[in-house]
């Protein structure tokens, strides 16, 4: 009883061995999918680190010295053009105004006595030149000092937004101490840097209109409104390879102020951009490879580097070419130089199941 119960489990062993064996050659045997990498035109979203400026950001400073007797704009309000912010002690200069009124009146009498005295030649005419000469010289004198109480009237420049106030009521100011500074966000202007090859592919790209941009704030949520990139500046960083970008982006809600940062997304072209399916590759360490398959139909992982990533895409920048082999499913089955049977699928039909936006 014992031998006939020992004789069908091992059967039953044997028998389980081989149904596995018979699988795993199934498996083995199983045919791959394989494809090449796709060569096109393509277009990819960069983000670029940004600062974000005022279209006008000055500072306000004193033109007299003197106390400051009064501040009429608080912090962070909204001023409009031609509104008092301050006020520096006018009685001085509104002295010095009375007095050279009073000179330039004293003055206007003695021409008009001098011009009489010359109309009946009792007096040369360099004495009458003498006289307009002082009249004019009190004029200007004046002049002068209508402009110094003007400058004690410190107003806004245009429409803004008031920043810290730098000095209080009382205090004394010199001539050229910051009061406070003044924002116009009613556009901004958004600076990034753009790589020298990214660069030259914007200027070189056929569609010469405006490129629309759009910003990624602080909060990782896009501002609603698009901006237009318009203008680059002249020189390239030697020690960055970057040169500047300017966008304008209009800010009717007020949202950005002076000095916030984020991210500039902006369409990048791709020429002859070489793609693959994500799912084609596996990592080790923090690299990307893919399994390649020779002529003799093994299978051999190649490291390659990744130029830029879209939506179950990479666009390789080095390690493959067009003509390249790589296995599209079932990279977990095989090993380094195993041998494969395998269907091939066009590239182009490969990449399209997974909606590239390519040209």
């Amino acid at each position: 009883m014992k031998r006939t119960l020992l004789l069908a489990g091992l059967c039953a062993v044997l028998c389980y061995t081989g149904c596995k064996t018979q699988e795993k050659k199934e498996e083995t045997e199983a045919k791959l999918l394989v494809t090449n990498p796709l060569k096109t035109d393509t277009s990819i979203i960069r983000d670029y680190v940004c600062q974000i400026r005022s279209i006008r950001h000055i500072e306000l400073r004193a033109q007299e010295k003197g106390y400051l007797e009064e501040s009429f704009a608080d912090e962070g309000r909204f001023v409009k053009k031609g509104q008092p912010l301050f006020q520096i002690m006018p009685k001085l200069y509104g002295a010095e105004l009375e007095k050279a009124q009073a000179e330039v009146n004293f003055a206007e009498i003695e021409y008009q006595n001098t011009k009489k005295l010359a109309d009946s030649n009792i007096v040369a005419p360099n004495e009458l030149a003498m006289a307009k000469a002082r009249l004019d010289k009190a004029k200007a004198e004046m002049s002068l000092s209508k402009v110094h109480l003007q400058f004690t009237n410190i107003t806004a420049p245009f429409d803004g937004i008031i920043d810290r106030l730098q000095v209080r009521t009382g205090s004394l100011v010199a001539e050229g101490d910051l009061l406070t500074t003044l924002a116009d966000n009613s556009k901004m202007w958004v600076y990034f840097n753009v790589p020298e090859a990214e660069y030259l592919n914007y200027t070189t790209k056929a569609n010469k209109e405006a490129t629309k941009v759009n910003l990624q704030m602080a909060n990782h949520q896009l501002f609603k409104y698009p901006g237009v990139v318009e203008t680059i500046e002249a020189d390239f960083d030697n020690e960055t390879g970057n040169i500047p970008f300017r966008a304008t982006f209009p800010n009717p809600d007020g949202t950005l102020r002076h000095g916030e940062t984020g991210n500039i997304q902006m369409e990048v072209p791709l020429k002859d951009a070489l793609l693959i399916p994500q799912k084609a590759t596996f990592e080790v360490l923090d690299k990307k490879y893919v399994y390649v398959v020779d002529k003799d139909n093994r299978v051999k992982s190649r490291e390659i580097t990744i130029e830029a990533e879209m939506n179950d895409l990479y666009a390789v920048k080095e390690g493959l070419s067009a003509n390249d082999k790589i296995l599209l499913e079932g990279l977990r089955k095989v090993k380094e130089n195993d041998k494969i049977s395998y269907d091939y699928e066009d590239a182009r039909k490969a990449v399209s199941e997974l909606k590239l936006p390519a040209e």
